[in-house]
């Protein structure tokens, strides 16, 4: 209490690149399930409010139809490695040659896990004319089978199952000049493996909590990760450490800058927004935006609130954790 925080700033860096605040887009499919402009709706939300947008590899808009239509915005491309490895080269040539400016690497989607919801809803497929913008018509044949009843589940015939660390230097010999950044790691010892092949970066994600039950929430791994990164001579404090699935809050924010992020991405909650800016008619991209800045206001709240009035200042004191043990639970008087 008691610190000066009127002058407040969420400005963030990541890889030389400033970002208005610390969180950001992060990759995933298919938004025009939500909005008829789908992908490129969320990257020009991600330029207005000055932060990155993450286009999936399974977006339906192309690489260069979202990198024409939020020309000035920072795109970074997701990436997993397919069967076809000629295709992920070429798909990486395109995303370099628009523009963007860095890579997520997948790397927790050798196989899908069950999606019971969609199965039960009847999501066995996108619905005409929404396809997998990226793919031509005779490689994304192989995500409409229908095999499953899951229509991510179907897509994994897509996917190699043949992968190795040694792919995150293939991958990165591909393009050398982008940042890379391996997503979906959840232990110390990936952490480790993933900077010795060759990554730029780490981010910490269990894929939105859809891919194995019972596994850790990104939160609860994320120091065990940071300090793996921050020892290792390919790391130390300036190696970004990003964070996704589960931010819903700007205090979720915080909770992951003071453990040690560098920044956190957001999915569900763009989604969400997506389709209720739809729905009421203001499109979805004002729908982006909003969330985005209700976020930052958020978190600007929950700094001054903590006495820190740059992102810097919040540290892992700021936190406890506290779990729901009878020691920490009131008793009536």
């Amino acid at each position: 209490m008691m610190r000066d925080v009127s002058e407040l700033s969420t400005e963030t860096a990541l890889f030389g690149k400033r970002l208005s605040m610390p969180i950001f887009i992060s990759p995933a499919g298919v938004h025009k399930l939500c909005d008829p402009e789908g992908e490129c709706a969320s990257a020009r939300a991600a330029a207005a409010t000055g932060t990155l947008f993450g286009l999936s590899q399974h977006a339906t808009c192309t690489i260069e139809e979202v990198a024409a239509s939020a020309p000035d915005s920072l795109r970074w491309f997701q990436v997993y490695i397919l069967k076809d490895r000629e295709v992920t080269l070429e798909l990486v040539r395109r995303a370099e040659a628009a523009g963007y400016s860095g890579l997520f690497l997948t790397v927790d989607s050798v196989v899908l896990g069950s999606r019971e919801a969609d199965a039960r809803n009847g999501f066995s497929g996108l619905p005409p004319p929404l396809c997998l913008a990226n793919y031509s018509a005779s490689e994304r044949s192989a995500s409409t089978d229908q095999t499953h009843a899951a229509w991510d589940q179907n897509t994994e015939a897509m996917f190699s199952a043949v992968v190795a660390w040694e792919d995150v230097a293939w991958l990165k010999h591909a393009a050398p000049s982008l940042p890379l950044v391996v997503k979906g790691i959840l232990t110390a010892e990936d952490a480790c493996c993933a900077l010795e092949a060759g990554a730029d970066g780490v981010m910490v994600s269990n894929h939105g909590g859809r891919q194995c039950d019972a596994t850790c929430a990104t939160i609860d791994v994320l120091e065990e990760v940071v300090s793996a990164v921050r020892a290792h001579p390919r790391g130390g404090p300036t190696c970004p450490v990003l964070l996704d699935s589960g931010v819903r809050r700007g205090t979720d924010v915080i909770k992951a800058l003071a453990l040690g992020a560098t920044a956190v991405g957001v999915g569900k909650p763009v989604f969400f927004s997506l389709a209720v800016g739809h729905a009421a008619g203001v499109g979805g991209q004002a729908g982006v935006e909003a969330v985005l800045r209700t976020l930052q206001r958020e978190v600007q709240a929950t700094m001054a609130l903590c006495g820190c009035a740059r992102v810097a200042d919040v540290t892992r004191g700021l936190v406890a954790h506290r779990p729901m043990h009878p020691e920490y639970v009131r008793r009536p008087l």
